[in-house]
């Protein structure tokens, strides 16, 4: 019987990749407006290879493209560019359609809690924009579990702080790899989210015991899972 659901954040309750593309090309357009001679495309394809090189959630990253594209920081562009950053974000940072009225009524017969690889600062900043963050009891990030979700580590930690057994909980997520298999390997049972992810798979090939396209898909699934 499920007692617990647990969710990630980007990309199962908020757009981060739509959020991250704008303030991308916001901070972009601010620093070419500002003087910065580039191309935007190329500019935008420089930043995507540091973030690949580096992590999406790298703090500095347009240090790190200022140095690489001009050779040193210049304090100026900078802070044209993370002032037009912040600030497109802040405009992003919205759930999903259905998210709000689907956690309510989930909420109503389960325990509801956060297993994310965000830094803890930005996790809790995300929830708390969106106000969403007094709906889950129980809210894991990397921070507090020091390993990401290719390990079991963060699973752990919920599933203990929740003081429920791995095939009590379903893990609600976009990930293949680290939201439906990791937790699949624990026992957990896992909902692949479809919407989360530019390309997915063909349906019925993540790995997951339920595919949905939509958030509010979940009271169906556990409807039908008689829980």
């Amino acid at each position: 019987m499920i007692k617990a659901i647990l969710f990630d954040i980007d990309n199962t309750l908020v757009d981060f990749m739509k959020m991250k593309q704008k303030s991308v090309e916001s901070a972009i357009d601010a620093m070419i407006s500002a003087g910065l001679k580039m191309n935007k495309k190329e500019a935008i394809k420089t930043i995507e290879k540091l973030y690949d090189k580096y992590g999406i959630e790298y703090y500095t990253i347009f240090q790190k493209f200022l140095k690489k594209v001009k050779g040193k920081i210049d304090y100026r562009l900078l802070a044209y560019g993370i002032l037009a950053y912040r600030k497109m974000q802040d405009s992003y940072i919205v759930p999903y359609s259905n998210v709000r009225s689907t956690l309510l009524e989930l909420k109503k017969r389960y325990c509801l809690a956060i297993v994310s690889d965000a830094p803890i600062m930005k996790a809790w900043m995300r929830l708390v924009e969106m106000r969403l963050d007094d709906f889950f009891e129980v809210i894991v990030t990397k921070g507090d579990a020091k390993r990401q979700k290719t390990h079991f580590a963060p699973f752990r930690v919920a599933l203990k702080k929740l003081n429920i057994k791995p095939e009590e909980a379903l893990m609600v997520g976009d990930r293949i790899e680290r939201d439906v298999y990791t937790a699949k390997k624990l026992g957990i049972k896992t909902c692949f989210a479809r919407y989360g992810v530019n390309k997915p798979p063909k349906p019925g090939k993540s790995g997951a015991n339920f595919e949905i396209n939509d958030i509010s898909e979940l009271l169906r699934v556990l409807d039908i899972e008689k829980v």
